[in-house]
């Protein structure tokens, strides 16, 4: 098996012991991605679901731009919320970004995440 670990300077960085993303085969592994605000210096937003959505949303599309893919490519998400009140917040940002192509999808509630932020998204993309 071929592993090929992803690094770009597009995405945040990982924060630990483990890789923005690895591909496999035709798989593509994203690590989780938190709100992260490179455009900004790399701040953490903590406000607004939505925007924290965005950010994350973005920075999932420039770690699968960096691999010349899109968001058509992903296949499956999983999205963290600490408060479920906030999906139908989160699900109208995330279907302005998967307009054409709905990947398959987890979302579960969690009790906290990374930095004191309110959403994480992971996601598998075919590279074919």
């Amino acid at each position: 098996m071929s592993l090929k670990l992803i690094q770009t300077q597009s995405a945040p960085a990982a924060m630990g012991p483990y890789s923005q993303a690895v591909q496999v085969g035709s798989l593509l592994f994203i690590s989780g991605q938190i709100p992260i605000d490179l455009s900004r210096s790399g701040e953490i937003e903590k406000g607004d679901i939505k925007i924290q959505t965005k950010i994350v949303l973005e920075n999932l599309k420039a770690l699968l731009e960096s691999q010349k893919l899109s968001l058509n490519n992903v296949v499956k998400t999983t999205i963290f919320l600490i408060n479920m009140n906030d999906f139908v917040a989160v699900n109208e940002v995330y279907g302005s970004y998967f307009t054409v192509h709905k990947p398959a999808r987890a979302c579960v509630a969690v009790k906290e995440l990374p930095k004191g932020v309110s959403i994480e998204i992971e996601a598998i993309a075919s590279t074919n």
